[in-house]
């Protein structure tokens, strides 16, 4: 559904407009890694060293202690600490993308606006009362005006991981993330004409493009930058599986098909990129959410999530391809994934001021 409305205040960037920083929480929760946390420092230190060659990364720590601790992580790891703030913060957990605020762009003045969805951990988990403190501390800490969605007198849930934006006005999701009416419901009651109401005022939304299922093993429910990700204005890429007899290969081309029809609001044709899927991870029994969509487009940088797969490179290469300005490197991810998330999930970009 398209929508017009000619007092929308705010804009949603997209991710690979020019960054300020990029937020991320230094990993302390040993939970959301059993038995491999270890090794996740090190892959946290590949990530800031790469984003901070291109814009600031800011780290929420949970004290003095925790702070002192990842600094010499990143010396160890030979990291420039230059582009590099510490912010203390007791948190639950480190996934920035969901708990972290949204932020828009005022439409009249460009000023950077934090918009506070209510996190409630994917209405899933009971440990979350921490995380949801950070959008307020953000806007504290920064100094922005910070807005609380309001609709059917309620606060409205939504995560980061849930949407993703061309900068244009036109917004992908799913039907499983936000619709489903028995499993991890966000708002209950809330229908595509409520959502797309909350995502015009609020972020400035004009059409949004609604997918179906996300990928299998993903306990968000559907997030949708698992899935699928505008990586320009008209142009989409999506993960699809070879392999009929995989969980994935009918949910995905099903997606595939919604996309083809898909018209833009100025009357342009989506155009569709196909990414693979890597083999399935599995770990203790669990399907965990590997997929390659779960890449961050930094300044500098398109941080892509790898598997130790045959498929790794040819990603690597169509996302080359693509992203021509950028440099697209492959971070290690086997061991990520096993906190069900990877990259995308991890970061969360603070545009610039125009």
């Amino acid at each position: 559904m398209t929508l017009h409305n000619k007092k929308m205040q705010y804009r949603l960037p997209a991710e690979w407009e020019k960054h300020e920083a990029t937020w991320i929480g230094w990993p302390h929760n040993k939970e959301d890694w059993p038995g491999k946390f270890t090794p996740i420092i090190w892959v946290y230190c590949e990530i800031v060293k790469k984003i901070s060659e291109g814009e600031k990364v800011r780290i929420i720590v949970e004290s003095v202690k925790h702070k002192k601790k990842a600094i010499r992580a990143l010396l160890d790891s030979d990291a420039d600490l230059f582009n590099v703030e510490f912010f203390i913060l007791k948190t639950n957990r480190g996934w920035t993308r969901d708990s972290g605020p949204i932020f828009v762009k005022s439409r009249a003045s460009g000023e950077i606006i934090l918009v506070n969805f209510k996190f409630n951990a994917w209405a899933k988990y009971d440990n979350y009362k921490k995380d949801a403190h950070l959008p307020g501390f953000i806007s504290q800490k920064m100094k922005l005006k910070i807005i609380r969605p309001i609709h059917k007198n309620s606060h409205v849930v939504l995560e980061g991981g849930s949407i993703d934006s061309n900068g244009d006005g036109v917004l992908l999701t799913t039907e499983e993330c936000l619709l489903d009416p028995k499993i991890q419901v966000r708002n209950k009651g809330f229908s595509k004409v409520d959502y797309e109401k909350v995502l015009q005022n609020y972020l400035g939304i004009k059409k949004v493009i609604w997918l179906g299922r996300g990928i299998a093993g993903d306990d968000t429910h559907g997030h949708v930058d698992d899935l699928c990700r505008f990586v320009s204005k008209d142009k989409v890429v999506l993960v699809q599986e070879e392999n009929t007899k995989d969980d994935n290969y009918k949910s995905l081309k099903e997606n595939k098909e919604r996309l083809e029809s898909v018209i833009l609001p100025d009357g342009s044709k989506l155009e569709v990129i196909d990414l693979p899927m890597p083999s399935p991870v599995v770990f203790r029994g669990q399907r965990l959410p590997a997929s390659y969509a779960n890449f961050y487009i930094s300044n500098s940088y398109v941080l892509v999530p790898t598997f130790n797969d045959v498929k790794d490179k040819a990603t690597l290469g169509i996302l080359t391809e693509i992203f021509n300005d950028r440099k697209v490197v492959g971070i290690h991810a086997v061991d990520l994934v096993w906190g069900l998330g990877t990259l995308h999930c991890l970061t969360h970009e603070q545009p610039s001021i125009d």
